[in-house]
């Protein structure tokens, strides 16, 4: 498999640590750290593929990244943690309440109105969390 970053010497896991912190925060250490007393292996994939391979490579921004796991989280149905932490991940890599709320009302289009209800479910307990006095009432 090609490096997706040849100028740099930095491992896949110290440039999967280093995505994950600036990604997810607090949420993504939680993650990990839930991993510890079962599956610590587990966490190390984590950093190494996700972050530390797909996250980090060029073409896309990390805004960017975020649109399209929040979409496609939520167009699952059935990984409503992981869209919890992903809609956080959305806020901290700079997208805007209202853009992750019209991000979930675009999968009632394609994934129907349960996702798309239960997505907007998710974003406003993250968003209760973050910023109680800022949520309005979505679902």
């Amino acid at each position: 498999m090609n490096n997706p970053h040849p100028l740099t010497t930095e491992s896949r896991l110290e440039r999967g640590r280093r995505a994950l912190d600036a990604i997810d925060g607090q949420a993504g250490r939680n993650v990990i750290d839930s991993l510890a007393g079962i599956a610590p292996d587990f966490a190390t994939y984590l950093f190494e593929f996700p972050f530390g391979d797909i996250y980090s490579r060029p073409g896309l921004s990390l805004r960017d990244r975020e649109i399209a796991t929040i979409a496609a989280l939520a167009a699952m149905g059935t990984a409503a943690p992981q869209l919890r932490v992903h809609i956080e991940a959305g806020l901290n890599v700079g997208l805007s309440q209202e853009e992750i709320t019209e991000i979930l009302i675009q999968m009632a289009v394609y994934a129907g109105f349960p996702a798309a209800l239960n997505g907007l479910a998710a974003a406003k307990e993250v968003f209760a969390e973050k910023a109680p006095d800022a949520v309005a009432d979505l679902a």
